[in-house]
């Protein structure tokens, strides 16, 4: 079994609506890209983190929420907003198409090719303040059977520390912390494939603090998608 993890860019257009989640432009880009990986919108599963309702009306304390999806799940959120949100999706079923739009956050596939087990997590702020990234391994390795030292980690790019620092974090930079925590959580640096880009400075993502500043005139997200295929 082999993997296959891919990032889209502006090129491919916006992969989310944050005020309408029936848009038909998103789902024809999505549709697109799927395709062009060989896959189809009724394989994939959109992770909703739905952080603004979490937040404003949820009064959200945990952001480090996994739950596994299997063929049964197929196509949830990917046309509409029917999908429960969640920090990460697991599945052991090759083919489904694990898909996260994210616009300066970091999106992260995680592969184990021994247990055959594919996670996709949302690394935000949220999230690695409450050692999401370290969680979201550690989920792996105590509800599958993973060996850290087997898993396989990509990275997707991210706002860079002189935009976007976490204060509650000593103000560290999102991939600093990200990989600090991937190291304590066993991984090792080999193993890591990180797409280093800085989304606040680099036009080719999609960054959604430079939108809301004002230096950006889309409000848009790219997405990673990850796909187990036989």
């Amino acid at each position: 079994m082999s993997i296959i993890v891919s990032i889209s860019t502006t090129a491919d257009g916006n992969m989310y609506n944050r005020h309408h989640s029936e848009d038909i432009t998103v789902v024809k880009n999505r549709t697109r890209l799927l395709s062009s990986i060989g896959s189809d919108i009724d394989s994939a599963i959109r992770i909703n983190v739905d952080a603004l309702r979490r937040v404003t009306q949820q009064h959200e304390t945990n952001w480090c929420r996994y739950r596994e999806v299997t063929q049964a799940n197929a196509g949830q959120g990917m046309r509409d907003g029917n999908t429960d949100a969640a920090d990460g999706l697991v599945t052991r079923t090759p083919g489904i198409a694990l898909f996260l739009p994210v616009a300066d956050c970091i999106g992260t596939a995680i592969y184990d090719p021994i247990q055959r087990v594919l996670m996709v997590s949302h690394l935000g702020r949220h999230s690695l303040e409450q050692n999401g990234a370290q969680k979201s391994i550690n989920h792996l390795v105590t509800t599958y059977g993973c060996k850290q030292s087997d898993l396989r980690v990509w990275l997707t790019p991210a706002a860079g520390k002189q935009s976007f620092r976490i204060w509650a974090l000593d103000n560290k930079g999102l991939k600093e912390v990200a990989f600090e925590q991937l190291k304590a959580a066993g991984i090792l640096k080999a193993h890591i494939v990180d797409n280093s880009a800085d989304t606040t400075t680099d036009e080719n993502y999609y960054s959604y603090s430079e939108f809301l500043q004002g230096h950006r005139s889309e409000d848009s997200d790219y997405a990673i998608v990850a796909i187990m295929a036989e």
